[in-house]
């Protein structure tokens, strides 16, 4: 899908205030503002690191979003911080404003290149993260954090040839899923989505949990998780993720 990226002197957020057009001491600008430091990820934290911020990047990342879908998927932002912190991305040169093509035509954000490049860096950190005694998977998850978890929870030594198309239907939001060549790609379902090996459906992305990372059956799970196609495939699916290890007094000792 291409995007109208928009243009002119100056643009309206949310709220109603106009931003200047970018320059490029924009970013300089950013540098320092916090640790007055050199390091390149005391940078980074004075990019993404307030509070929201990447939930709101996460939400962008599989396509763009309209302002009241941000918030609609941000239930604890009000709609002055959402709009603050998607000024302070579009200044930084990680969101850019655009419109859809008609016949929508509807204003939305979305990650530019540069932004679109965190995503392994928020893998890594979901990865370090969910190690922690202390992360706790029962609290509310999106659909779109769901399907980025599987993309950064999928074993890839396990997928050998397997290749497939997998749809999910999580609360009320189509996904696609194509495996292949060694890792596994999730996109917005669009109008068609073709022939398909294998659909989920749940109320919910924590319905998913216990099957996709508790190894429990569909049944065992409660029947919230609807599994279509073959039992056997839907096994192999499930069984190419997996949480990392927890940590343990060994790993604190440093054994």
């Amino acid at each position: 899908m291409k995007l109208k990226k928009e243009t002119g002197s100056g643009s309206k957020r949310p709220g109603g205030a106009v931003n200047e057009p970018e320059d490029t001491s924009t970013q300089a600008a950013l540098h320092g503002r916090w640790y007055r430091d050199a390091c390149g990820a005391a940078f980074a934290m004075e990019l993404v690191g307030e509070r929201w911020t990447l939930p709101i990047v996460r939400e962008m990342m599989l396509g763009p979003r309209r302002f009241n879908g941000l918030r609609a998927s941000l239930p604890g932002i009000s709609a002055k911080i959402l709009t603050e912190r998607l000024g302070s991305l579009e200044a930084s040169g990680i969101v850019r404003r655009a419109e859809l093509p008609p016949p929508a035509s509807i204003k939305v954000y979305a990650l530019t290149e540069w932004g679109l490049a965190l995503e392994p860096v928020m893998q890594e950190l979901g990865r370090w993260a969910v190690r922690s005694p202390g992360h706790d998977p029962f609290l509310p998850l999106t659909p779109v954090a769901f399907m980025l978890s599987l993309r950064t929870m999928i074993e890839p030594a396990r997928i050998g040839a397997l290749a497939l198309r997998v749809v999910f239907d999580v609360a009320g939001q189509a996904f696609v899923g194509t495996l292949g060549q060694g890792e596994l790609g999730i996109a917005p379902v669009g109008e068609e989505v073709g022939a398909v090996d294998l659909r989920f459906a749940a109320e919910t992305a924590t319905d998913f949990l216990p099957v996709f990372y508790g190894k429990r059956s569909a049944e065992e799970a409660g029947g919230r998780l609807s599994i279509e196609g073959d039992p056997a495939l839907a096994a192999r699916f499930i069984d190419l993720f997996a949480l990392p290890r927890k940590l343990g007094r060994a790993d604190d000792a440093g054994d």
